[in-house]
C-alpha cells in the first residue's frame, strides 16, 4: 500500500467528515488538494467527480432512508444541475489547464471564505417561499464542473437562507449531488472519448487519487455524526476554511514563480 494511496485516504476521510457536518466542503477540499500537488484543473474536477459518486450515493441512500429529501424540490434541482453541470465540463475541457489554473485557485480561495464565513454567521432564516430554483442549479452545477466543488457552498446556503428548512435542504441538494456528480463524470468520459477534451494525459495517473477519496469518504461517512457531537461544527468549518486558503496561498505563490 503506497504512501501517496494513504495520504488521499486521509484527503477524502477528512472531507467526508467536513461534508457530513457542514453539508459541504469534499469537493473543494479534495480538489484544493489535488491542485496543490500539481494535477490540472480539469483532470482534478474528473478525478473528485468520479470519487464523488460513490460517497454521494451513500449519502443519498441514508438521506432517503430517513426521509429529508423534498422530492418537488429535487425534481427541480437535479436537473438544472445537470445541466449546469454538463455545460460546465464542456468549458472546462475546452481551455487549456494553465490557463484557467489562475481563476480556479482564485474561486477556491472564496469557496475557503465562503466556508468560514457560513461557519461564522450562518445563514439567516427568512420566511419567504424558495424562488429561483432552477436558475440555482444550473449556476451550482455550473460552478461545481469548473471549479471541482463548490454544489454544497452555492446551493444550499442560497437555499436555507431564502427560507427552507435545513433538514430538507440538506438532504435534497446531496442527493441530488449524486446526480450532478454521476452526469459530470459522465460529461468528462464522454468529452475524452470523443477527442474533445485534448490536454486529458494520462486519467490513470489519477487513479490512486481517486481510490483514495473513494476508501476515505466511504469509511468517513458513517462516522460524521459521532465527529460532530465530540468537534464543533463551528471549529471544523473554520479550521476547513483556513485549510483551504493556505493551499491557496500556496498554489498563488507557485503561479507566480516565489515557489
Amino acid at each position: 500500500m503506497s504512501l501517496d494511496f494513504l495520504l488521499f485516504v486521509a484527503v477524502g476521510f477528512l472531507a467526508q467528515i467536513v461534508d457530513g457536518a457542514l453539508g459541504m466542503a469534499y469537493g473543494v477540499v479534495s480538489t484544493t488538494v489535488l491542485l496543490s500537488i500539481g494535477v490540472a484543473p480539469a483532470n482534478a474536477s474528473a478525478s473528485v467527480h468520479t470519487a464523488e459518486m460513490f460517497t454521494t450515493f451513500a449519502s443519498a441512500l441514508s438521506h432517503l432512508w430517513h426521509r429529508n429529501v423534498d422530492k418537488h424540490l429535487f425534481w427541480k434541482l437535479a436537473p438544472a444541475g445537470v445541466v449546469g453541470g454538463v455545460v460546465g465540463t464542456f468549458v472546462l475541457t475546452s481551455v487549456d489547464g494553465a490557463t484557467i489554473k489562475p481563476y480556479i485557485v482564485a474561486y477556491m480561495g472564496v469557496m475557503g471564505v465562503v466556508i468560514i464565513w457560513r461557519t461564522l454567521y450562518g445563514v439567516k432564516q427568512r420566511t419567504e417561499p424558495v424562488r429561483g430554483v432552477v436558475p440555482l442549479g444550473l449556476t451550482g452545477g455550473f460552478v461545481d464542473a469548473v471549479g471541482g466543488g463548490g454544489w454544497g457552498p452555492v446551493v444550499t446556503t442560497t437555499l436555507v437562507g431564502a427560507g427552507g428548512q435545513p433538514r430538507y435542504v440538506i438532504g435534497t441538494v446531496n442527493t441530488a449531488e449524486f446526480v450532478l456528480t454521476t452526469a459530470v463524470s459522465a460529461a468528462f468520459l464522454a468529452a475524452l472519448l470523443t477527442g474533445h477534451w485534448e490536454d486529458a494525459g494520462d486519467l490513470t495517473q489519477n487513479a490512486t487519487a481517486v481510490a483514495g477519496l473513494i476508501v476515505g469518504g466511504l469509511c468517513a461517512a458513517p462516522l460524521a455524526g459521532y465527529v460532530v457531537k465530540r468537534i464543533s461544527p463551528r471549529t471544523l468549518g473554520v479550521a476547513v476554511g483556513t485549510l483551504v486558503l493556505i493551499l491557496v496561498v500556496y498554489q498563488t505563490l507557485r503561479l507566480l514563480g516565489y515557489l
